[in-house]
């Protein structure tokens, strides 16, 4: 194959690839794998190059958080801080809504988003149920706190991991840099949902009496294994904000953590790593591989030099121009693949248009894609999750429901994130 051809058949296979995730009439690790054997098969990148491509930093931090998070999972601690959170919200529905959400931005930013709703949706069923209340708002809620709080720390969100582990920033970094206009954007949210929720979101006096009735310290189901986890999760998450100075990947903190968890609780490894989501870990192994495909025929380098002659190469509209980009098109295609395709592109761009210091542009990567997520249904992985919970237990969010509600709300994020960059980083 000429190395036109090669150029042509790279690009084509790459917009196929991307509609097919989005028309997720096949499961997108199967079209992730696929197309990342195809280019191989097709001699566009060598088997070696492939398995190079692959950023294993991110699989392995990916694997030993979900141990991690998987063993926990067992002591019922989430359903404990779920219950506790309505206890204190003295059965209000609109308060145990921002309870909630509030809980699910914390636990995004410290775990991970998909890991966090999926143990937050069977608890807030059960609230909603005993109040009587329409459980839609309160998942929309989740689904949006998660997306948030997940963009504040190098470990919340997929793309933070991928940029982090392609950049060096470590987990300081993202916490120092993001979580201020973090904050304030799940606060301008939570303001948003109260009001546009609140007529909707009420119960009666008896049904409050129900959920103050509720003991939380029933959920807590092994309290021994409970305090080796939490000692496990302090260790690592200290092994996270210190990582740079002991000069270790977080790969290696994530994974030491889980062997030191799995040594100290005995637990069957078999059972442990079922707790990996492995479709999601051959989805990144795929997608890293057709990435590197595009690097290895020269598209991304050429999609570089165009962004260069819009912005000019001059660091406030190009910052800005990632930030929108990455935030639109985050909300309509999953945000995993768009990052892993942006990163290598924002390398090109700083290498062509001689911007030094690309810190900056890596922020904007982040707050696009991750806050960008929250824009429709399909945006990230979370808002999938949730649905499909919902879905099982008959409750059905649409596209459009969700759309109308999250997208003007992850537009204003997305305009008190330009107005940080440009304050702070982009003049």
């Amino acid at each position: 194959m000429s190395p036109d051809s090669q150029v042509i058949f790279t690009g084509i296979l790459f917009i196929l690839t991307y509609v097919m995730i989005i028309a997720e009439k096949i499961h997108r690790s199967v079209v992730a794998l696929a197309g990342g054997i195809i280019v191989i098969l097709a001699g566009v990148i060598s088997q070696e190059k492939a398995v190079e491509s692959i950023d294993f930093n991110t699989i392995g931090l990916l694997i030993g958080m979900m141990v991690i998070v998987g063993i926990t999972r067992q002591t019922g601690v989430f359903e404990y801080m779920a219950v506790k959170a309505a206890r204190i919200s003295r059965g209000e529905p609109v308060a145990i809504m921002i309870s909630l959400s509030v809980i699910t931005a914390l636990a995004s930013a410290l775990l991970d988003n998909v890991t966090t709703v999926l143990l937050m949706v069977p608890v807030t069923f059960a609230i909603a149920e005993k109040l009587e209340l329409n459980v839609t708002p309160l998942l929309i809620s989740e689904i949006v706190a998660s997306n948030i709080g997940g963009t504040a720390t190098l470990i919340g969100d997929p793309p933070n991991i991928m940029i982090g582990s392609a950049t060096g920033l470590g987990f300081m970094d993202f916490v120092v840099n993001l979580s201020p206009v973090i904050v304030v954007v799940l606060m301008a949210t939570l303001i948003w949902l109260k009001v546009l929720y609140r007529k909707e979101l009420v119960t009666r006096p008896e049904l409050k009496s129900s959920i103050m009735a509720m003991d939380p310290v029933e959920q807590l189901r092994n309290r021994t294994l409970l305090k080796k986890c939490l000692f496990v999760i302090g260790i690592t998450i200290l092994g996270f904000i210190l990582h740079q100075s002991l000069h270790m990947e977080s790969a290696t903190v994530a994974l030491a953590g889980a062997a030191l968890l799995l040594v100290i609780t005995r637990e069957d490894p078999e059972h442990a790593l079922h707790a990996v989501e492995w479709p999601v870990i051959f989805f990144f192994a795929g997608l890293f591989i057709i990435v590197g495909a595009l690097e290895e025929v020269g598209i991304i380098e050429a999609v570089a030099r165009e962004a260069l002659e819009v912005t000019g190469g001059a660091l406030l509209p190009t910052g800005i121009l990632i930030l929108w980009l990455s935030a639109i098109a985050s909300a309509f295609v999953d945000n995993i693949p768009f990052v892993a395709t942006m990163i290598p592109l924002i390398q090109d761009m700083g290498r062509l248009g001689g911007i030094n210091d690309l810190t900056p542009l890596w922020w904007s990567l982040s707050l696009g894609a991750c806050l960008g997520g929250n824009g429709t249904l399909i945006g990230a992985s979370a808002n999938v999750v949730v649905a499909g919970m919902a879905e099982k237990r008959g409750i059905i969010i649409s596209f459009v429901q969700f759309t109308r509600v999250a997208f003007p709300m992850m537009i204003m994020s997305i305009v008190i994130s330009t107005a940080y960059l440009y304050l702070f980083f982009l003049r």
